[in-house]
């Protein structure tokens, strides 16, 4: 009774070149002898070890196993017909004796649905599957591995666990659905681990993190970490339940604080560090609700290899980065946003991916994520691979990658990146460099497919969750619904406006007025698309400066500048993101690797900038006329925008409620004397805002009168006469409260 290996089988799984079903092999199967006589075989391979022994559950019988291989492959035959649990106990040659568990006697974790719905395209939950998983599995407590790696001949989890040893646990291939998968019993958390994968060809590959990992050692290492998912108990239900759907409406104020984590705020009593999530947590939720923001918008916190990418090169997409603590940590600064009330919106990269080995390149030795021709997968300018949107699971893998940082994370929206390289198939590329689509055309349209599945699939799964596409095209109807031809999105940034808005301010003022259309340019287009004005931190990087330094004058008029402009946001229709060091008028470009310059708030010029932005943010939260209607021309009126001369224009905003507050920009450091402004209705206006005020740093030129109406002015019934301070925005309402005084003065002087 003996059961028999090949000598090319028993050296093939020794030398690690076993390339057809180890389950078949390992493990516990019945066989039958020469004589027709069933028996039980058991195998294992264990090349550390001296002697193994089985150790039957139901009998406790110690069954020593025979040696049939110098590596380290042994084998035990025992006359039997039903199989039966059973463990190893092992001697190490040192000596050292330990218990452990066959994960070959194990049956497979997956179902056949979970295989067929990945394959087709439309396993929503697919990171609960793929990837590591600390489970139960017929009685005992482990991890489950699996990975789609359809073209590599064999499969290995290596780790710390095993001696990092690709024979030790070399995985099940499940069919024809490309993935493998394994149950290792009893291993722990944070164990360290990464897939060991023989492509088709033979070749060994660099060791490769799994695409599904939910945590990663800190770079440089590249290590995937086992990691308890489900563990933290969040306390943000009520936000959940009520506030994001609220915060994100498009008939809500949306003013958003964007924040590179690395850099907003450093330890520079500890060696100039990073702040952690659990430290942000307990700082910025109370900076950010004291200056009014709605939400933070974060830069990419997938897992990244180099810091310099700033995220946007993403190698981890299920797992938040180790930098800064672990995915515990950054859900707790998450709930702490959530109870202070503050959105999260998270930068999210499906555009491309890095080219790292131990990465998805290449990831069982063809191009499986990316597209096999570079003049579809690559982009040279960054350096990076793009991803097949026309593969099922490679769609599938970032449309679930979307619904888990919303489920998992609680993350409110999703700023898609880069989407314009998306869209079209020559983006960034030369006449040859490009493969049209089967029309002829350049659109992408496997990448719009899949830009509109992932916004039906957000909106259909996550009640009030919503995405914004940072999109630098006039592509149409971006923020329109998939049904009627859009691409779904909830928003869109407004890229026009943001680079006419910055090349007119850069005008020294009295060249100003031949630039006005660049002001008024975007109110033509203004209601096309949900926009959000982006001052982001795209426009203080790569030799642009900051803020500060695109405003024309001296130290004073930097700064006016800055909040005549910034008033100016605030008051056109959109919704509305300052880049982090924006609020202090900081005076360097943006470092990555180092903190804002903090100290200026110290400065009164720059507090009053800082003390500004608060007051605009509650200002615009508190009046619907400059959000009930931001995406429809009935919220906005022209009162003049052709003063070319004065540098000067003028506007309505209105409310749902009939409210209108009329709005107007003084471009120069010239105050406007006796300044009329037509306004529909009759009346005594009050100023409401003034950026020119001294608590903001300005001169102090306010009008403290109550403003009567008088004959018309720029084609409107009435007009107020008002002085506009230099560089300022200023901000008129009609005064109810003085209606009866008005319309008493009216009948004594008409009598």
């Amino acid at each position: 009774m003996i059961s028999v290996l090949s000598v090319n089988t028993v050296d093939a799984i020794c030398r690690g070149q076993y390339y057809g079903d180890i389950f078949s092999v390992l493990g516990m199967h019945r066989s039958v002898d020469e004589d027709n006589q069933s028996f039980i075989c058991i195998r294992t391979f264990q090349p550390q070890a001296k002697n193994v022994t089985v150790i039957r559950l139901d009998t406790q019988e110690q069954l020593p196993m025979k040696r049939i291989h110098a590596d380290g492959l042994f084998q035990l035959d025992i006359p039997a017909t039903e199989f039966f649990a059973y463990y190893f106990k092992v001697e190490l040659h040192s000596g050292l004796i330990y218990d452990t568990e066959d994960a070959y006697r194990f049956l497979p974790v997956l179902g056949e649905m979970d295989l067929y719905l990945y394959n087709e395209g439309n396993h929503k939950d697919i990171y609960e599957k793929l990837g590591s998983h600390l489970i139960t599995h017929q009685g005992i407590n482990g991890v489950s591995f699996a990975v789609w790696a359809p073209n590599a001949k064999r499969v290995s989890v290596v780790g710390n666990f095993n001696d990092w040893d690709g024979r030790r646990h070399m995985m099940r291939q499940r069919g024809s659905s490309g993935i493998w998968e394994i149950f290792i019993p009893h291993l722990p958390e944070w164990s360290i681990y990464k897939y060991e994968i023989v492509g088709a060809d033979g070749r060994l590959l660099p060791l490769k993190i799994d695409p599904f990992g939910s945590a990663f050692e800190m770079r440089p290492k590249t290590g995937t970490l086992v990691f308890d998912a489900k563990r933290y108990q969040w306390s943000d239900s009520y936000w959940m339940g009520q506030g994001r759907y609220k915060a994100n409406s498009p008939a809500e104020p949306i003013s958003i604080y964007e924040v590179h984590l690395g850099s907003w705020r450093r330890n520079s009593d500890d060696n100039n560090r990073w702040l952690t999530y659990r430290e942000m947590a307990k700082e910025l939720p109370s900076y950010v609700k004291n200056l009014g923001f709605t939400h933070v918008e974060f830069l990419p916190l997938s897992e990244y290899p180099f810091d310099g990418s700033w995220g946007y090169q993403v190698t981890g997409m299920y797992a938040p980065t180790s930098r800064y603590g672990t995915p515990d940590d950054f859900k707790y600064l998450i709930d702490s946003l959530h109870q202070a009330g503050i959105g999260v919106i998270m930068d999210w990269v499906p555009a491309h991916f890095p080219k790292d080995a131990f990465g998805l390149a290449e990831y069982d030795g063809t191009a499986l994520y990316e597209h096999q021709d570079p003049r579809k997968g690559e982009h040279k300018d960054w350096g990076t691979k793009i991803y097949n949107y026309g593969r099922n699971e490679v769609a599938n893998f970032l449309l679930a990658n979307a619904l888990f940082w919303i489920r998992e994370y609680h993350i409110d929206a999703l700023r898609v990146d880069a989407v314009a390289s998306m869209l079209y198939l020559d983006y960034s590329r030369k006449e040859g460099e490009w493969i049209p689509n089967q029309y002829g055309g350049r659109e992408n349209l496997e990448a719009i497919s899949f830009l509109r599945r992932l916004n039906e699939w957000v909106y259909g799964e996550n009640a009030g969750a919503t995405t914004f596409a940072e999109e630098s095209t006039a592509w149409p109807m971006v923020s329109k619904p998939t049904y009627i031809g859009g691409l779904g999105f909830g928003y869109k940034w407004n890229m026009g406006w943001m680079h006419d808005t910055l090349e007119y301010m850069h005008y020294d003022s009295i060249y100003r007025k031949y630039h006005q259309n660049e002001l008024t340019f975007s109110f033509l287009y203004a209601f096309s698309e949900n926009f959000t004005l982006p001052l982001s931190h795209d426009e203080v990087v790569h030799g642009k400066g900051p803020m500060y330094d695109k405003m024309p004058g001296d130290n004073w008029q930097k700064l006016a500048n800055l909040r005549l402009y910034y008033a100016y946001m605030f008051m056109h229709p959109g919704k509305k993101l300052l880049f982090m060091g924006n609020e202090l008028g900081v005076k360097r470009e943006w470092n990555y690797a180092d903190s804002l310059d903090w100290s200026l708030l110290s400065n009164s010029g720059h507090a009053g900038l800082n003390k500004l932005i608060g007051t605009l943010n509650h200002f615009y939260r508190t009046h619907s006329e400059l959000y009930d209607y931001d995406f429809d021309e009935k919220g906005f009126e022209w009162i003049d925008g052709s003063d070319v001369q004065n540098s000067v224009f003028t506007f309505m905003r209105k409310s749902k409620t009939g409210k209108t507050l009329i709005v107007a920009c003084n471009f120069t450091p010239v105050i406007r004397k006796n300044y009329r402004i037509g306004v529909n209705e009759a009346g005594i206006y009050k100023e409401v805002l003034n950026t020119d005020e001294k608590q903001f740093g300005g001169s102090g030129l306010k009008n403290t009168q109550f403003l009567e109406t008088g004959s018309g002015w720029n084609f409107k019934p009435y007009a107020i006469t008002t002085d506009l301070p230099p560089l300022a925005v200023v901000v008129f309402e009609l005064t109810e409260a003085k209606k009866e005084l008005y319309e008493g003065d009216r009948s004594q002087k008409e009598g």
